[in-house]
């Protein structure tokens, strides 16, 4: 069954660019686990079970996500997801740490306190920091994109929409959108902050901020209304690329963003409005080491 990578008693994220839990699993599949039968994939009715089970906060902790609950204002709150986001790979609790170090010079408003910062301030601020291979330079780099976006369309939102359209099949068109606009002072296109998506990444970093920014439900907090869930393609990490993989939703032996889209594919055949609304679920059988895997799935 599935256990979470561990070091010193902590679960890590992927160490790729596209950050996300990473898990180990020894031969059994995520489809022969008691509960989801073993010839396939779960039904729509285990599959609910699963996210009945897991849709409330208290089931958050330890994730990036969590910094979002502290925000009442949405622009503050999608400043925070795409930063909390951005730096999500590594260890978990060094991810805390670093996002904690970002926040904390920022006062009560982080989209304030971006429009009040001049780049070269934001330069001298994070300097010192360095998050896994992540550098100081990289993050202002990033921070200045951000609010050169607020300066230019208002909020991260209204640049998203800008490159959105509801005819779309996915949020991709206007993701990019987004990353560029980020992306575009200090060419930070070797930013290890701002993969595209363009270029084959699966952006399972931004991906997942965009579930946190679209979605509404006991965990995710939404505000983006104007973007159907019905878009949003699977913030696909180690762990959901396995499931993925043993279910037969993707074939693909990389988890780039061909596999990502295979996935979501797969995922809307059974919830065709919300193909992410069992991503948060799905992801805590391999970060949870406090409850047995087996006695979750029956119920016990």
């Amino acid at each position: 069954m599935f256990s979470g990578l561990e070091a010193g008693g902590e679960e890590w994220y992927n160490s790729n660019l596209d950050g996300g839990f990473c898990v180990v699993q020894d031969d059994r599949t995520p489809a022969a686990l008691p509960g989801f039968g073993s010839g396939g994939p779960p039904g729509k009715a285990e599959l609910e079970a699963l996210h009945r089970r897991y849709d409330s906060r208290e089931w958050v902790h330890p994730d990036p996500l969590e910094f979002l609950y502290r925000y009442e204002d949405p622009e503050d709150r999608e400043v925070v997801g795409f930063i909390a986001s951005s730096l999500a790979y590594g260890r978990v609790a060094q991810i805390l740490a670093s996002v904690g170090k970002v926040l904390d010079p920022m006062g009560e408003s982080p989209a304030r306190f971006l429009d009040e910062t001049s780049p070269d301030r934001l330069a001298s601020m994070f300097r010192a920091f360095v998050h896994r291979f992540t550098t100081g330079s990289e993050l202002a780099s990033m921070l200045a994109g951000l609010k050169k976006v607020r300066h230019r369309f208002g909020s991260l939102q209204r640049c998203f929409l800008k490159g959105h359209s509801p005819e779309d099949d996915t949020v991709i068109p206007a993701l990019s959108f987004l990353l560029n606009q980020v992306g575009a002072p200090g060419n930070s296109r070797c930013n290890s902050l701002l993969p595209l998506p363009e270029r084959g990444s699966a952006c399972k970093r931004h991906h997942l901020f965009l579930r946190w920014m679209v979605r509404k439900d006991g965990v995710d907090p939404g505000g983006w209304d104007p973007v159907s869930p019905a878009q949003l393609v699977i913030p696909l990490d180690t762990h959901m690329y396995r499931i993925c993989f043993a279910w037969g939703f993707t074939a693909r032996r990389n988890a780039g963003g061909a596999a990502a889209l295979d996935a979501t594919r797969a995922f809307r055949n059974i919830a065709p409005e919300d193909p992410v609304r069992y991503d948060f679920a799905l992801t805590r059988l391999g970060i949870r080491k406090d409850r047995d895997v087996e006695t979750i799935l029956c119920g016990g």
